[in-house]
């Protein structure tokens, strides 16, 4: 009686509750991204500077972005770059390691170095009143680094068990057979070392990798955040005048796939398959761009997208599938990535290529455009509300050239795009026949699966 009790309580309640619902407001017009008054220039050495004042709390982001990553590694030198990345933490000629790390932290800030396959960035997050320090220290990285011999084998022996772990995951070892079918022996198409190229690298070749690559003219620097302007530009003169020009940025586009292949990578008894499989599509300096990423995010690069409905939602077949455009310089590839139940491997390749078939056929409806365009609005909302997102987008623009008006307009552009226009880019870009399919799951189980696509390559 008192189950029966509350679940009659619970059901009154529910009823206001829908209708409170169904009263909700609809969500308002999104707003155009207003970026603060901006100041660049550029020092006589080639060093570009971006000054950007923002927010209300007192603090300051600095990134020193370097147009130098594991594109500019030989074949013999992966991952040369993320090893010469993690030195960098270990001291300047005035300081060491712990001196520098405390230096940061009495600014309220910690130094981190990230490594891409186009940028190496530096940066900090510090009280707005220490940026000129921050700057200071910064510059001192990147022109008087010491690499001490004495690290190399700890930060080797990091990296190592990084790979051990990754290459342990079914996800990084289908990226890495992707990104090699894909690109072949450019760069790109270079994931992971192996263990002797890591076992050898010398202090030496570190060293000569940071001399060989980082200099003024293929540097970025921006601050975000509040800060004072004059205290900070003066800074930057000052510790960056001397800062080497060095070389221009590498231009190095790879020329990708574009025939249809399929592989499969033994997993032995693997409960789940890890399916990715994209082509080459747009950069971000074609003027398809900002339709590609809408059509992405219809597709399969929202919770809401199509292909997340259908293999998730209505049939089960995995948890979080996701696809997205990935961009380099001059060059992007879209993909779709899912972890699936091994006896619906096959299926669930099916059912993706059937959702790309579908949209090449039928326009979607307004409505659900609409939904898609809100969610990339809110979701640029978010990666402008903070001094690192805004240093990001801006970084992003510049690297693919752009220009300032690609950030104010974005919203304005996404929420143009037409369902005709995604019917169109699904048709031109997403073409099954021309995508690159790798499969890590296990053969005896999942090979069978495969044959109806094509020849699997073992």
């Amino acid at each position: 009686m008192r189950f029966l009790t509350l679940t009659m309580a619970l059901a009154a309640s529910a009823a206001p509750l829908a209708a409170q619902r169904a009263m909700a407001p609809s969500p308002g017009t999104p707003k155009s991204f207003r970026l603060a008054a901006s100041r660049s220039f550029a020092l006589s050495n080639g060093l570009e500077v971006t000054l950007v004042p923002f927010g209300t709390i007192p603090k300051a982001h600095v990134r020193l972005v370097l147009r130098s990553g594991n594109l500019n590694e030989k074949a013999s030198e992966v991952w040369l770059a993320d090893v010469t990345g993690a030195m960098l933490s270990e001291g300047t000629t005035t300081k060491s390691a712990a001196q520098l790390a405390e230096a940061f932290a009495a600014m309220g800030g910690e130094f981190e170095v990230g490594v891409g396959v186009d940028v190496t960035s530096l940066y900090t997050e510090v009280l707005g009143e220490r940026a000129p320090d921050a700057i200071r220290l910064v510059a001192e990285v990147a022109q008087r680094p010491v690499m001490p011999a004495s690290e190399l084998g700890r930060i080797k022996a990091d990296k190592l068990r990084e790979v051990a772990i990754q290459k342990s995951q079914p996800q990084p070892v289908a990226q890495e057979a992707f990104s090699k079918a894909l690109y072949g022996d450019h760069p790109y198409g270079r994931v992971f070392p192996t263990e002797a190229q890591l076992q050898g690298y010398t202090i030496e070749q570190v060293r000569g990798f940071w001399a060989a690559n980082a200099g003024a003219a293929r540097s970025h620097l921006y601050v975000t955040g509040l800060f004072d302007q004059k205290a900070v530009e003066q800074a930057i003169r000052d510790a960056f005048h001397g800062w080497k020009r060095g070389p221009a940025p590498l231009q190095l586009p790879p020329t990708p796939s574009t025939k249809r292949t399929i592989s499969l990578l033994d997993r032995p008894k693997a409960p789940q398959s890890t399916i990715y499989m994209g082509l080459p599509v747009a950069d971000p300096t074609s003027k398809d761009w900002i339709g590609l990423r809408v059509t992405d995010a219809l597709l399969g690069g929202s919770f809401g997208s199509r292909i997340t409905s259908n293999i998730r939602e209505q049939k089960g077949y995995t948890y979080s599938p996701y696809s997205f455009v990935s961009p380099h310089v001059k060059d992007a590839y879209w993909n779709e990535v899912a972890d699936v139940t091994t006896e619906h491997t096959g299926e669930s390749i099916t059912e993706i290529l059937r959702e790309i078939e579908r949209l090449q056929k039928e326009a979607p409806s307004s409505a659900e455009l609409k939904g898609i365009q809100n969610y990339l609005a809110g979701i640029f909302t978010i990666q402008n509300s903070s001094r690192a997102g805004i240093a990001s987008q801006l970084q992003f623009a510049n690297l693919h050239g752009l220009g300032a008006s690609y950030l104010t307009s974005y919203v304005d552009n996404v929420m143009k795009v037409t369902p005709k226009e995604v019917q169109s880019l699904a048709q031109r870009y997403i073409d099954p026949n021309r995508m690159t399919i790798v499969v890590v799951g296990d053969k005896a189980t999942v090979e069978q699966q495969l044959q109806p696509f094509q020849g699997v390559v073992p």
